[in-house]
């Protein structure tokens, strides 16, 4: 059910490298595709939209009024919402919410020796798009991880969609929306819901900004677009690494296995350990555990194919290797976990001991669950605040200040050839 590898193998690098890379996108079929929707969404608008729309949920009629949702129709859906699941998006809400506030930007002025005042300050975008997967699957999770460091942020306008026509919708999605305070939730799904929310329709808000997690048509639609709209991360499946040591509980280490087998067959679920006999025991307790999963076939198709576990040397090969995987999820369930830390420096997050399980991260531990994948945590990081922040600096020069420092700027203009540059600075000075 899952695969096992040692570093001791001469080949242990490649066979690495390719459970790795095979999980990466790479197929131009969907591309072309892709920049056909969003070439026609931008030239035909509202039109283009109920063409696909129609085509992709296989239905006969659509009018535009079905291309969101209205007030009556979300209070409706709102109502059918137990009081339980209302009562744990509030909680998660609010321990997200806390945690974002102390990101925000701080503001700063210099004042240097010739009078010249340097600034530095942040500013809210003023549109975004959220994107949220999966008609009946859809998550409220999702919506609070990307609208509430938006609105930590200070963005006002906050639009979101949700692929679900002729589906039902989740109502906690429709809850946590307007608990975000979401301008308009559209119905829309694919690449033409992220073409609409870059171009504008007749029904669709133009956006600055678009985040969110979707399929691979989404996220090759993300990927085209960006230049025209701000986009948060170029998104792949899920995957969780997990490091484990002797003391390790193997069941336990099985059903967080699982827990993110379980999201896609394209998941990835990895377990880093040196002790040989915690991946027997993982291996025995992952067939237990599967057998009463739901999304059983789910689970295994993607434990069969990406699952990997890994017998290092020790402790210093663990933190090369999980560098070089740079997941998205990290887990250290060893009975040290925090020495890791030193040595690991590619996550996207990082959980550690025993009890912290990367569920708890996915619904209201506080930190962000919208993460670098595919061995981005390399380069980048999870969104948060400052992904809904401009920074802009403020150059005002003194007249001492231009007196003073603008000779060594015409020396550096004429040394790059730069004589325009240079005569801006000498008009002023003469």
């Amino acid at each position: 059910m899952i695969n096992i590898l040692s570093s001791k193998s001469k080949s242990f690098k490649q066979q690495l490298l390719r459970y790795l890379d095979s999980r990466k996108p790479n197929n131009e079929s969907k591309i072309r595709v892709v920049k056909k929707i969003i070439s026609e969404v931008k030239k035909e608008k509202d039109q283009s939209l109920l063409k696909y729309e129609k085509k992709f949920s296989n239905l006969k009629k659509l009018n535009k009024k079905d291309l969101f949702f209205t007030k009556s129709e979300m209070d409706k859906i709102i109502k059918s919402l137990d009081i339980k699941t209302k009562n744990s998006i509030n909680i998660a809400f609010k321990r997200i919410y806390k945690f974002h506030k102390n990101q925000k930007f701080k503001d700063f002025k210099v004042l240097d020796n010739y009078k010249n005042t340097l600034s530095y300050r942040s500013m809210p975008l003023e549109k975004v798009g959220v994107y949220v997967p999966g008609g009946v699957a859809n998550y409220p999770s999702s919506v609070l991880m990307n609208c509430i460091p938006a609105i930590v942020a200070g963005v006002k306008k906050i639009y979101l969609t949700a692929p679900c026509i002729g589906k039902k919708i989740n109502p906690g999605v429709i809850y946590a929306a307007k608990k975000c305070k979401v301008k308009e939730i559209y119905k829309l799904g694919g690449a033409q819901a992220i073409a609409a929310f870059t171009y504008g329709t007749q029904t669709v808000k133009k956006v600055d900004k678009i985040v969110g997690p979707g399929n691979e048509y989404v996220a090759l639609a993300k990927k085209e677009v960006f230049g025209e709209v701000g986009i948060d991360m170029f998104a792949g499946p899920s995957e969780v690494t997990i490091i484990a040591d002797k003391y390790s509980n193997p069941d336990w280490i099985a059903s967080d296995l699982l827990a993110q087998a379980e999201h896609d067959e394209m998941s990835q679920s990895i377990l880093i350990t040196d002790n040989k006999k915690i991946i027997i025991k993982v291996k025995k307790a992952l067939g237990s555990q599967i057998k009463f999963l739901p999304k059983k076939k789910i689970a295994t198709k993607s434990l069969k194919k990406f699952g990997i576990a890994v017998l290092a040397k020790n402790s210093n090969e663990i933190s090369n290797i999980t560098n070089k995987i740079a997941p998205e999820h990290l887990e250290i369930l060893t009975s040290k976990p925090q020495k890791y830390l030193k040595s690991i420096n590619n996550a996207g997050s990082i959980f550690l001991g025993k009890y912290s399980p990367e569920a708890m991260g996915d619904y209201l531990a506080g930190p962000n669950h919208v993460l670098p994948t595919s061995g981005t945590a390399k380069f980048s990081s999870g969104l948060s605040v400052y992904d809904f922040l401009k920074r802009q600096s403020i150059i005002k020069i003194s007249k001492s200040g231009i007196e003073r420092l603008g000779s060594s700027v015409i020396n550096l203009a004429e040394y790059e050839n730069l004589q325009g540059h240079a005569n801006s600075i000498k008009i002023r000075i003469k």
